[in-house]
């Protein structure tokens, strides 16, 4: 195996993606061998004990015992190995270390939000110390959702209303000329499914620290922590900042939305003051603005009241009419 990985595997980039590799290959070899004993058997059978003329009578084949004992222990005991092997790796997977660094994550569609223990919350992208346990606590704000790292051979589905964690230890720090270590949604959840990717960007622990500080906010700046949320509630996917509409926005822009009026699907228009705007966020299909479906999730009406008020803010901001 490559530092890069191989034609089967990417690279290893994690403690126990060296034991989750190993138990792969060791299947994969085992049924590469089991593969080629029953065909080159089949072949063999075939050419031994072909017919050679039309009135052969052919002699009866009475297998050995210890043939018949052999096929039924050997598998048996294999698939045993196997099981063990595999169950051991399952626990270790599954019991995080108890001294791990614990990052909240919550997924939405259509992007990932990440909150550190300083209260930092950042989006698409995750970053973790190299050489030190990480536990992902995850749960879903909308509909099924799958966090899938192939370097690091972790996986694991997030559902609404519930929590469930992964854990990993980085081995080594991804390089300045790198993007990271890709991240993926391995689940369905909608029409923006394949975009709902990230990267996972590991730091030695003086940089992860610095990274920490450098992304805190200021949660008492309204402009400041909705500019945050803007990109953490993945926002950004559905609604440009920058006038862009239609494409990839399933959303209007927010630029100069305050204080527009509206055209709605029923031909009636709108003022986007601070009143339409809250409705709109916690109760997305109340006013449809024309042009576009009903598609925005209604789990942003369980935002809290400081974060409605601080993505207003940030809206407004947006606008030549504020």
């Amino acid at each position: 195996m490559g530092d890069k990985g191989t034609l089967w595997l990417p690279e290893n980039a994690s403690t126990i993606g060296q034991e989750i590799d190993w138990l792969f290959y060791f299947v994969y070899w085992v049924s590469i061998l089991f593969f080629v004993a029953v065909i080159g058997a089949m072949f063999y059978f075939m050419f031994k004990y072909r017919r050679k003329s039309n009135d052969e009578l052919p002699e009866e084949v009475h297998e050995p015992k210890w043939l018949e004992y052999g096929l039924i222990i050997g598998p048996t005991l294999l698939v045993l190995v196997i099981f063990t092997w595999g169950f051991q790796t399952f626990l270790t997977f599954n019991v995080s270390p108890p001294d791990a660094y614990e990052i909240k994550v919550t997924a939405r569609q259509w992007g990932w939000a990440y909150q550190y223990p300083n209260g930092a919350e950042v989006a698409t992208d995750l970053h973790v110390p190299v050489g030190r346990p990480v536990k992902l606590t995850m749960t879903s704000e909308d509909v099924l959702h799958s966090m899938f790292i192939p370097a690091f051979r972790v996986k694991y589905d997030i559902q609404p209303n519930r929590y469930s964690s992964l854990w990993f230890t980085a081995t080594r720090e991804t390089a300045d000329d790198e993007e990271g270590f890709h991240l993926f949604c391995t689940e369905y959840c909608g029409r923006s499914h394949s975009g709902m990717i990230g990267r996972v960007i590991v730091h030695n622990e003086r940089d992860f620290r610095n990274w920490l500080e450098s992304v805190s906010v200021d949660v008492n700046n309204p402009i400041e922590y909705g500019t945050s949320l803007y990109s953490t509630l993945a926002c950004n996917t559905c609604h440009s900042s920058d006038g862009q509409e239609g494409g990839q926005y399933a959303g209007p822009t927010f630029l100069n939305l305050y204080g527009k009026q509206e055209q709605l699907t029923d031909g009636s228009t709108v003022l986007a003051d601070e009143n339409y705007l809250l409705e709109s966020i916690v109760n997305p299909g109340a006013k449809i603005v024309a042009g576009y479906n009903n598609q925005m999730p209604a789990s942003y009406g369980n935002l809290s009241q400081l974060q409605l008020n601080a993505l207003i803010e940030y809206i407004k901001s947006l606008s030549e009419n504020e």
